[in-house]
């Protein structure tokens, strides 16, 4: 891992970590999901000039590509916190010990609670 790439990582999370917080969330408690989430931003910021959400794919519309820059939580929040996380778990409710005993909750099951 080059010198440039962590400090990027770490330039990453403590801009992210107050952000979250406010939000209601905290980076998930496994640290080696945190690195390699954050890694994985890094490199999508090199290459689009955007830390986007690593789990998600660009769509090329601008509009819809700016609601999964990192942290994406205030764009998704019914669902978010629903599943008490994000979707790629670089987040999870503050309250969330055990990351692994959450449930995946579709958002087609959500929004079916509109019904």
């Amino acid at each position: 891992m080059t010198a440039d790439l962590e400090t990027r990582k770490n330039a990453l999370r403590h801009f992210f970590e107050p952000i979250v917080d406010k939000l209601g969330y905290k980076f998930t408690p496994d640290e080696e999901m945190v690195e390699f989430l954050l890694e994985q931003e890094v490199k999508l910021e090199d290459r689009w000039g955007i830390p986007y959400c690593p789990c998600q794919a660009l769509l090329r519309i601008r509009q819809e590509d700016m609601k999964i820059v990192c942290p994406c939580i205030p764009f998704h929040r019914k669902h978010f916190d629903a599943l008490k996380r994000c979707w790629c778990g670089l987040y999870v409710h503050k309250d969330v010990t055990d990351p692994n005993s959450l449930k995946q909750i579709p958002l087609s099951e959500l929004e079916g609670d509109k019904q």
